[in-house]
């Protein structure tokens, strides 16, 4: 009796997602990724809620929204200053901001998380909200390392729980990895899918495994050519330079580290090496550690691979 119930209760939210468009978007996290996707949303017509812990942080969000407003209607209005004035406004009257999630998920349809990846501080964001949240409503994480199915266990709506992973900068990267789980549903699922092409994304279907696509092929990619540099079989200004050159890429390996944040790799592939610790493409890297222990993260540190002005 206990499984027909919860088939019912199951079919009855699917079917309630299935008949509702995102049009209402609570963001958790102001930061860099955040905040570029409360501007497509707010871009795109949907209602958003930016949410942060501190007036501060939300003032500096809203304040590099704007200005991402204006770089674009200066392009895209070169000839008519005011009309790009007036999409700005229009813009931004579509974001409100907040620093009480709980307060503002009642009337939302998609709460998605763009915070810390650390997992118990994801699971306890959405075990929270998941208490006052709407039955309708949808959960995503932003998360480009961490299991979906970890993040929702904290949660009552596992069919009603995927990831939308999005690529920075966010308004101009126009792919969305469109997470689905064991227990996300049909329903749940095409409801992310069409709300990444309604912010004129173009959605890829993932499944929940480590680094979903982009990731899984990317950082295994990254963290052989540091091995590559350790042996001594190239050095990294040969190593980037080939993979300019010989594969087209628009950044070498150590470029795109240092863009990407070495302590960021760090993170990853010290979170998947726990996750499967004899697989050798996941082995953490000594000279990537010394780097991230001596401060040295990347551009965003002025040294990383490379020292930058």
């Amino acid at each position: 009796m206990a499984f027909v119930t919860h088939r019912f209760i199951r079919t009855i939210s699917s079917t309630t997602v299935r008949n509702a468009a995102i049009k209402h978007v609570t963001i958790i996290g102001g930061g860099q990724m955040g905040a570029g996707i409360a501007q497509v949303a707010a871009a795109t017509g949907h209602s958003v809620v930016l949410v942060d812990t501190s007036e501060e942080i939300l003032k500096k969000s809203a304040k590099g929204i704007e200005g991402s407003l204006k770089r674009i209607a200066k392009k895209k209005f070169a000839d008519k200053p005011e009309a790009g004035e007036e999409f700005i406004q229009k813009v931004m009257k579509n974001v409100t901001t907040s620093t009480d999630a709980a307060s503002v998920v009642s009337g939302t349809d998609l709460v998605l998380e763009a915070i810390v990846e650390n997992l118990k501080v994801k699971q306890g964001l959405f075990g929270s909200l998941d208490k006052v949240a709407p039955e309708h409503t949808i959960f995503a994480s932003n998360t480009s390392s961490l299991p979906i199915t970890d993040i929702a266990s904290s949660t009552a709506r596992l069919d009603r729980f995927g990831g939308l992973h999005f690529f920075n900068p966010v308004p101009l990267m126009k792919l969305v990895e469109v997470v689905q789980t064991p227990m996300t549903s049909q329903a749940t699922f095409d409801a992310l899918l069409d709300f990444s092409k309604a912010l004129g994304k173009h959605p890829v279907s993932c499944k929940d495994t480590p680094g979903f696509i982009v990731n899984r092929l990317l950082v295994p990619y990254m963290m052989e050519a540091i091995r590559l540099h350790e042996r001594g079989h190239g050095s990294k200004e040969d190593i980037d330079v080939a993979m300019k050159l010989g594969a087209g890429y628009p950044m070498g390996p150590f470029e795109l580290l240092d863009y990407v944040g070495l302590d960021t790799a760090k993170f990853i592939i010290d979170g998947w090496h726990a996750m499967e610790p004899e697989n050798p493409l996941f082995s953490p890297s000594p000279m990537l550690n010394k780097l991230v222990e001596e401060g040295k993260f990347g551009k965003k540190t002025g040294e990383g691979f490379y020292k930058h002005k």
